[in-house]
């Protein structure tokens, strides 16, 4: 029997979730729905949307809600040391074990633990998970005594599992497992008239906290926020409410002018781009490097022509008539330093009207030009990132679309951790 639609109010209220999108109100009374059972469920939504507060509804009211209640964020955990945390260990059972451990599957017997970015969990991790939800059993780390647990596991993720299925990632029957009961968490620009519930939410929490007074928007802005799509969702919102209320404390409307100021290009940040075709999610990065891969093949197309060419100097000023659109792409990508390309075509342009001697040295100064390469090219993002947040790997690792572990092993590679 469906939820009364006070009753999702009131659930709404008492956890602190704001707006009346159908989807969120459909979100809420499944999680309502399923809390008193002791299913497992998987929560599934973009980054930044309100996933965790769906896993403290369910456990609230479910019959464990005097038992203990564990968030646990599986991608900031590295590899190593995941299996110890989840499951605990035995003194010795590797360097710095100098003590017997127990891990939270044991501490949160009779409770719930909330597992988030479950897809980033390791493979190895996946299998012990599995023996707990399908026996209620685990072994700690360097022990081989079985020990039971009886735990309730939501899981949340904001990838698409069945890809990372398909590429051998996470474990088929990990995912059927999980995702008895699953919940869908809008993201916020499926949410509509939600955007400025929220807005004057964070605005109001902000005026008191700076003790200014609350910041209004007039239509044409209200106009602008709803239309703009939130990649960050509702934790980009409230960082931007706060933003205008701390520099636009004397401002009594804010017009959409204003507004557009302090939301950033959405380009700017990593985002995920969904290919229609076959559902399969490609990050910002990825089109970097495809784009750097290009770039890579227009560089070594033009090596070989020129390198064709330098038997027979007569022939280069023909190069320049028969390959204009080659050397015009590549002048392009010259004029955005992030490319790191360094391609001289002025001077190149300069060197055809000179003798054919000094245009043959030019061009061979470009063909030896081969410093493109995936590896830098991510190394020098990531030392970016690292500094634009002050060495805080949990927002650098945000601004580049990659979970906290992986940053992580990413650092130890290219030995990062000095710098």
């Amino acid at each position: 029997m469906a939820a009364p639609d006070s009753d999702i109010q009131s659930i709404k209220n008492r956890f602190g979730i704001i707006g009346n999108a159908h989807l969120l109100n459909h979100a809420v009374r499944v999680a309502m729905q399923v809390a008193p059972t002791d299913m497992t469920v998987l929560i599934t939504g973009e980054s930044g949307s309100g996933k965790e507060s769906f896993s403290k509804i369910i456990h609230q009211l479910s019959p464990r809600k005097h038992g203990q209640f564990i968030a646990i964020n599986c991608g900031s955990i590295p590899e190593g040391t995941i299996d110890s945390e989840l499951f605990g260990h035995e003194k010795g059972s590797f360097t710095g074990a100098h003590e017997a451990r127990k891990g939270y599957f044991e501490v949160t017997n009779g409770g719930t633990i909330f597992l988030d970015e479950i897809g980033e969990m390791p493979l190895s991790t996946q299998a012990r998970l599995l023996r707990v939800l399908e026996n209620g059993e685990f072994i700690k780390v360097g022990s081989s005594k079985v020990l039971k647990t009886d735990v309730r596991v939501v899981g949340a993720t904001n990838v698409n599992l069945l890809n990372k299925v398909e590429q051998g990632k996470f474990r088929e029957d990990l995912y059927y497992r999980l995702s008895t009961v699953p919940i869908y968490v809008p993201p916020l620009r499926e949410r509509g008239k939600d955007i400025e519930l929220l807005f004057r939410k964070f605005a109001t929490d902000f005026s008191e906290k700076y003790k200014v007074k609350p910041i209004a928007l007039t239509d044409d802005a209200k106009e602008l926020l709803v239309k703009y799509r939130f990649p960050g969702n509702i934790r980009q919102l409230k960082n931007i409410v706060e933003q205008i209320s701390v520099l636009s404390p004397d401002q009594k409307e804010i017009n959409s002018p204003i507004l557009a100021t302090y939301l950033p290009k959405e380009s700017t940040l990593p985002m995920i781009y969904t290919n229609s075709g076959n559902g399969e999610n490609i990050s910002e990065r990825e089109i970097l490097y495809k784009v750097l891969f290009d770039m890579r093949k227009d560089v070594n197309d033009l090596k070989k022509l020129v390198l064709e060419s330098l038997g027979n100097p007569s022939e280069v000023s023909q190069l320049f008539k028969d390959n204009a659109a080659l050397f015009e792409s590549i002048r392009q990508e010259e004029k955005h330093p992030k490319n790191d390309v360094v391609l001289n075509l002025d001077s190149a342009r300069k060197t055809q009207e000179e003798t054919e001697t000094e245009e043959v040295q030019d061009i061979s100064h470009v063909a030896e030009d081969d410093s493109l390469s995936i590896e830098k090219k991510e190394r020098e993002l990531i030392m970016r990132a690292l500094r634009k947040n002050n060495n805080k790997r949990k927002y650098a690792a945000r601004d580049l679309g990659i979970s906290e572990r992986t940053l992580y092993r990413k650092i130890k590679e290219y030995e990062l951790e000095e710098e």
